[in-house]
């Protein structure tokens, strides 16, 4: 593999796979530099994770959440003066905000290169790479912010070498629903994680009491309420909803609960760091997003064996299979989510059976191995073209 120094600029490192992704990479590529933001205070933070593994991210406090010019601004030239200073081969950038700004940073850096003959093993040019954990088109912002994203990653597709995908349909959908870039220049590697202890928990057996967990941010998108009116046709079945996640719906979730009379069905637990302990207490895990990626829950909930059951949305269905290792519903469909849960709930034998077939269908597809080998692969090929 070829010597190549990396900046890997991430808006922040809240619990998700996107600060997942960016952490083991950065773990992977010995010569990397990680920039990020601050998280949220109603996220959760994964700063942990990082320094666990012994990085110093350095932090550019404007580069967070929320949009801002005036933070964006700033944002944008601190990033310029790291490139500057740290001189990268490439320059990789993950999720929308860090995407944009790392990049315009990146573009003004090779605008300003001293064009002349370089020294042996001296890089004239800051390879630009972005990956699209999911993308914000679709059921976060209105009619006009939508139409002025869409256009702004046109715009930035044109100077970026190369734009990673973590699904084949994020792929189709940038490449012909929404038309940001050709075909070509579009690369699918999918996500990778640690999940050696989630592969040794024990198949669920039957419990008295069946655990429907929900992981992930307390957002709009993710739909927390869609899962709580499907619940409601079985309030006389022996189930309950672990909500494991934090977010700015928290208190929103909790009165809806209570007029739904559902406070004795749903326990909100917050954020929880350890994996093992979330997936070894669940029975079913569920999804009810507006919008995905590649939901990171469902490939945690697969690999430790338990049945999903999810809305048919971005990412999804290139990762569970309908029938087999869960149930892919329409989104929007309650009443078919609702059956469906439903059946799960009851059928002990159809749990374990979906379980053990999601389970085979990630053992190797979603290793973090696989994932630092097909990006240095990637890593090195554009490089050799510039």
């Amino acid at each position: 593999m070829m010597r190549m120094k990396i900046l890997r600029i991430i808006a922040r490192l809240n619990i998700g796979g996107p600060a997942r992704n960016a952490v083991i990479l950065t773990e992977g590529f010995s010569d990397t530099v990680l920039v990020c933001g601050e998280v949220d205070k109603a996220e959760g933070d994964m700063m942990y994770l990082a320094r666990e593994k012994g990085m110093k991210p350095i932090i550019v406090e404007e580069l967070g959440r929320e949009l801002s010019w005036k933070d964006d601004w700033s944002a944008f030239w601190k990033i310029y003066k790291i490139i500057c200073r740290e001189k990268p081969d490439i320059i990789h950038t993950h999720t929308a905000k860090a995407g944009a700004l790392g990049r315009m940073a990146g573009i003004l850096y090779n605008l300003n290169k001293p064009r002349r003959m370089p020294a042996f093993g001296e890089a004239t040019y800051a390879v630009l790479i972005h990956t699209f954990h999911g993308h914000v088109f679709s059921g976060y912002f209105g009619k006009i912010k939508t139409v002025f994203f869409i256009w702004t990653e046109k715009i930035l597709a044109l100077f970026t070498d190369k734009i990673i995908t973590v699904s084949r349909n994020l792929k189709d959908e940038l490449a012909h629903k929404y038309r940001i870039a050709l075909e070509k220049k579009i690369e699918v590697i999918e996500l990778g994680f640690e999940l050696d202890e989630l592969f040794a928990l024990p198949l669920k057996e039957s419990s008295e009491v069946i655990n429907i967990g929900i992981v992930g941010r307390l957002v709009p998108i993710k739909n927390h309420k869609m899962l709580f009116r499907a619940c409601r046709a079985g309030l006389n079945l022996p189930y309950r909803i672990i909500v494991v996640g934090d977010g700015e719906l928290r208190c929103d979730l909790e009165k809806y609960a209570e007029e739904l009379g559902m406070c004795d069905k749903i326990k909100f637990k917050g954020w929880v760091k350890d994996l093992k302990a979330i997936y070894e207490e669940l029975d079913i895990v569920a999804l009810t997003s507006l919008n995905e990626g590649t939901p990171v829950s469902l490939i945690e909930a697969m690999a430790s064996g338990r049945p999903v059951i999810t809305t048919n949305v971005g990412g999804v269905k290139d990762i569970v299979e309908d029938n087999k290792s869960g149930y892919l519903v329409e989104s929007g469909d309650e009443e078919s989510f609702s059956q469906k849960l439903m059946d799960l709930i009851k059928d002990s034998e159809k749990r374990k059976k979906f379980g053990e077939y999601g389970r085979n269908i990630v053992k190797n597809r979603f290793s973090k191995e696989r994932l630092i080998k097909d990006t240095g692969t990637l890593y090195n090929n554009t490089l050799q073209k510039k």
